[in-house]
């Protein structure tokens, strides 16, 4: 036989790696063992085993809790809209964030939503100032309490995270606007009994309101020993006589009902229409908005 003899070529391992006669298998498929075999120098090294060498179940560090009232130092300024948190880490590590009179340069520090935390001595709030106007229907309390059915924090449930409440407060079945704010300076404003905040109502009576009884109320009355006056009284052009139209410097409808019901008149519907040059133009009964940074400013440029 020729040396080319007994091969087909094609179809054929080329044997590689067989070895020597009955070998060519290498025992697999006939048996369960299994063979190794390494090139020179890459055998493993066996090391004799001490016993400083048994393997010894793994050691983790105990893991702190975290605690869900607590925030990062640097994520609490970025929130109050101040400056990034990139920028936050700067001044932290700067040494211009105190916390409870502390100067904290630490990064990763953590604090508490109701600390006393400053940049260069002036408080951080921790959220950015969020207004929302709202265009209350009837049958919601304005209140932030739970367990009075339904309230106004209903209807801007989704408006902000952040934790806004109502200024002033319109009855249950008053209707109009209502103003949400977590900007406390702004807050001060509308409550403060000496300058407050122009507010206009539409009121309809059970009947119409004399003429004589507007000028009563325009010159001011004398309600359980106070003086109660108002901005503007009038009817309301083109309407029958039991729709008026007030403005008021006050938080709430008390003042109104209170009027209405010295004179013997009833309230059948109240409507606060505008709060200082805020309208209810293209905010459907029921539904919010938020305001600009124009009708911010306007706000906070209120005597």
């Amino acid at each position: 036989m020729t040396r080319h003899q007994g091969t087909s070529g094609k179809g054929k391992s080329s044997g590689r790696g067989q070895g020597k006669e009955g070998n060519s298998a290498s025992g697999r498929g006939r048996d369960n063992s299994k063979s190794k075999s390494y090139a020179r120098g890459n055998a493993p090294i066996k090391k004799h085993q001490t016993s400083n060498d048994k393997p010894q179940a793994d050691k983790k560090a105990p893991v702190k809790k975290s605690n869900p009232d607590e925030i990062r130092l640097n994520k609490y300024i970025a929130n109050s809209g101040m400056c990034s948190r990139r920028d936050a880490d700067m001044h932290i590590a700067t040494g211009s964030v105190t916390v409870n009179g502390k100067v904290i340069n630490e990064m990763g520090y953590k604090v508490k939503l109701d600390d006393d935390v400053r940049f260069d001595g002036t408080r951080i709030k921790p959220e950015r100032n969020e207004y929302v106007l709202l265009n209350k229907p009837k049958g919601f309390a304005t209140t932030t309490s739970e367990g009075k059915g339904r309230t106004v924090m209903d209807l801007v449930a989704n408006a902000t995270s952040a934790r806004i409440k109502p200024i002033g407060r319109l009855g249950r079945n008053s209707l109009g606007l209502i103003l949400f704010t977590n900007d406390e300076v702004l807050v001060k404003k509308f409550t403060n009994s000496k300058n407050g905040v122009p507010r206009l109502f539409q009121v309809e009576l059970d009947k119409n309101l004399k003429l004589e009884d507007i000028k009563l109320i325009q010159a001011g009355l004398k309600i359980e020993g106070k003086l109660v006056t108002v901005e503007e009284i009038s009817y309301i052009e083109g309407e029958s006589k039991n729709q008026i139209g007030l403005k008021i410097k006050n938080t709430g409808n008390t003042v109104i009902r209170s009027i209405f019901d010295h004179l013997k008149y009833e309230i059948v519907k109240l409507d606060c229409v505008a709060i200082a040059g805020l309208t209810k133009k293209d905010i459907p009964r029921g539904h919010w908005k938020h305001l600009t940074e124009q009708e911010v400013n306007t706000l906070k440029m209120l005597p």
